[in-house]
């Protein structure tokens, strides 16, 4: 039991100085053509529920069925939970900064035009996601570290009608919609 404690608290340690390594190297930037066809959405679940709205971004963005990828954070998760969308937990963390969960390497294996990081707290398991997933551009809220996103939206978590036209309107001056 003291083992186990002493080996998670090692395994943050280890991902948090790959989080710092990743934020401070500069980015390769994806080649993917202009435009928005494929997204990938990380929420945070424990407080934002309702993950199965980003779906409405297919018929906003005029996107295929399958265009959209959700993936859910809950800190503490239950794999007989019955979900929607696919989850990951804190008991996730591998040692240098790996997350180990077959959802999360499916995620991971695709490419996207934009990622949309739906969370606010602090957290290391979303951000690692966040830095290694790749996609042109990356989308936040105001309350996440400026070096993980390109595009900060300062909208409420809970507020995500607000979210979403926001997101439409700066899309479109930037060209990708």
């Amino acid at each position: 039991m003291f083992f186990k404690g002493l080996q998670d608290k090692f395994k943050v340690k280890s991902g948090l100085k790959y989080l710092q390594e990743e934020m401070d190297r500069p980015s390769i930037p994806v080649q993917r053509e202009k435009g928005i066809t494929s997204i990938g959405c990380i929420v945070d679940v424990d407080h934002f529920q309702q993950a199965e709205a980003f779906y409405e971004l297919i018929d906003d963005f005029s996107l295929r069925p399958n265009a959209i990828k959700i993936i859910g954070y809950k800190r503490e998760y239950d794999k007989n939970s019955p979900y929607a969308i696919q989850m990951f937990s804190d008991k996730d963390l591998g040692w240098k900064g790996e997350i180990e969960n077959g959802y999360v390497l499916e995620f991971l294996g695709r490419e996207y035009d934009m990622l949309i990081n739906y969370y606010e707290d602090d957290n290391l398991m979303m951000k690692l996601l966040s830095v290694k997933t790749n996609a042109r551009i990356k989308v936040g809220l105001g309350a996440q570290d400026l070096k993980i996103n390109d595009l900060i939206l300062n909208t409420s978590l809970k507020d995500f009608e607000l979210f979403k036209s926001e997101l439409k309107k700066y899309l479109k001056v930037l060209n990708e919609l």
